[in-house]
């Protein structure tokens, strides 16, 4: 059976189920497998398999505790009426690129192919542990995460979801999202700090001793939505092996042809997925990291340092402005050859210094991650050369890849993930078009209009909900805040 261990190598290993129900190792690391599963990726099959066939056999691979009937469950009940096209994730060509649209789930925004996932993976995983306790889970969110969590969760028996998000940054889409989140399980509070605020704050949770066992007492355990969550990352690596058997089907590369699979991230999950699913067996020439202003994964891979110590950007393509990308850990663990000492020193240097150098032969694993970054200017300049000469909309953290594709210029077939839907980021997106910023029914009215494309359907009326959570607090009043909350 496959086992989980941690990044940092001081907890035992665990099973798939268990790990879930973890979210984090009890040291602090990050749960990656102990082994790559063995999966036959027969292109040929594949490429006439749908979204939920290929899901099946990644999900049998990775959570191998979970049985056939249990595995089936879930992917129906993730993949089925709630997403706006039977597709999944759909495609659109401009040349040689692919973007993967990865936004046709109930929040328009990739974090719904794996949120609409974790409940299902989380509750069954509870029932294989014979665990009846309460899953608190908390989320710290830059605007998408938050959102596709509380539809995932919401209401689902045996959880509670606390979502902590910044105040300043996010769109007025994104927030009304938040705020109007009708679930009785949900509750949902900004910040007056940043992401990496809130971040840290639910990690300092999440390790507390002291809270764990008050949980413990109220017949409640910790798990997280984030990331971090190995339930959150696995299903993420379907949409990956999806798009290359299309892109197979289509006759557009040859089975065994390598691709570039081009990412804007911030916290560095969404690359981390396309990294595990090239070591199962997906063709990959470059991995292109496309960060924006706040640009310390682009430094990283260019210089070898990584370096938090500067200046937190707001900016135009919000749910990237993180300064501390959590997943990063999980792919220096291989890259440094499983090196769990290095690694916790790195973390530790991180830590307490707010800095990290990779050794040499580390950094040498690492030759086929290329990054660049993208100005504001250049997301706003990207939306609107990209509609100008194809007629396709874009959010703005598409831009930021598709702009950092151009700095790259890689040769041979791309794929681009397509991460959010241009209309939850209207004033962006406008801007871009018109020169003009509009929010709310508005701005989803005035783009629709623009465009000639259909307002979608899971936030035609988003602005026409009553706000169900208004509270504001500073980043030091989240312990007391959870403790309110849930204790």
């Amino acid at each position: 059976m496959l086992k989980y261990v941690s990044t940092r190598g001081e907890a035992p290993a665990v099973t798939a189920s268990e790990a879930i129900l973890n979210g984090i190792a009890p040291d602090g690391g990050l749960y990656v497998p102990a082994e790559w599963p063995t999966l036959a990726l027969d292109w040929e099959k594949l490429k006439n398999q749908t979204y939920q066939e290929i899901a099946t056999q990644i999900f049998d691979g990775f959570f191998d505790d979970f049985s056939v009937s249990e595995i089936d469950h879930i992917v129906t009940k993730a993949y089925g009426q709630q997403w706006d096209d039977t597709s999944i994730v759909t495609y659109h060509q401009e040349a040689n690129l692919t973007y993967m649209e990865l936004f046709h789930g109930p929040t328009l925004a990739f974090k719904d192919v794996a949120l609409q996932a974790l409940p299902h993976l989380m509750t069954t995983a509870a029932k294989i542990q014979a665990m009846t306790d309460t899953m608190v889970i908390l989320t710290a969110t830059s605007g998408d995460t938050g959102t596709a969590a509380m539809r995932g969760f919401g209401d689902v028996p045996q959880t509670e979801i606390v979502v902590f998000y910044p105040e300043v940054g996010v769109s007025a889409l994104q927030r009304q999202q938040m705020q109007s989140e009708p679930a009785s399980n949900a509750h949902v509070i900004a910040i007056t700090g940043n992401f990496d605020d809130a971040q840290q704050a639910v990690k300092s949770l999440l390790a507390q001793s002291s809270l764990v066992a008050e949980l413990h007492e109220k017949n409640k355990r910790f798990s997280s939505a984030n990331s971090i969550n190995i339930g959150r990352l696995v299903p993420q690596i379907v949409y990956y092996i999806h798009a290359y058997a299309k892109l197979v089907q289509q006759g557009r590369i040859a089975a065994g042809e390598p691709v570039n699979i081009a990412v804007p991230t911030g916290n560095f999950g969404n690359v981390l997925a396309a990294f595990y699913a090239s070591q199962i067996g997906l063709p990959v020439r470059q991995f292109i990291v496309a960060a924006n202003e706040n640009h310390v994964l682009c430094d990283f891979f260019n210089t070898g340092r990584y370096d938090r110590r500067r200046d937190f950007k707001v900016t135009n393509a919000p749910a990237m402005d993180i300064l501390v990308s959590s997943n990063l850990e999980r792919l220096l663990y291989f890259a440094s050859g499983r090196n769990t000492t290095e690694v916790k020193g790195y973390m530790q240097a991180l830590a307490e210094r707010g800095y990290y150098d990779l050794t040499a032969q580390t950094r040498q694993t690492l030759q086929q991650f290329v990054s660049g970054f993208a100005t504001q200017a250049q997301v706003t300049q990207t939306i609107q050369a990209v509609f100008a000469e194809t007629q396709y909309l874009i959010d703005p953290h598409t831009a930021v890849g598709r702009a950092v594709l151009t700095q790259q210029a890689p040769t041979g077939p791309t794929l681009i993930a397509a991460t959010a839907s241009p209309y939850k980021f209207t004033e962006t997106v406008l801007t871009a078009l018109q020169g003009e910023a509009l929010a709310g029914q508005v701005g989803l009215a005035a783009l629709s209009q623009y465009s000639g494309t259909a307002i979608p359907k899971p936030v035609a009326t988003l602005f026409e909900q009553p706000l169900r959570h208004k509270q504001v607090i500073a980043p030091q009043m989240m312990t007391q805040t959870f403790r309110q909350e849930i204790l």
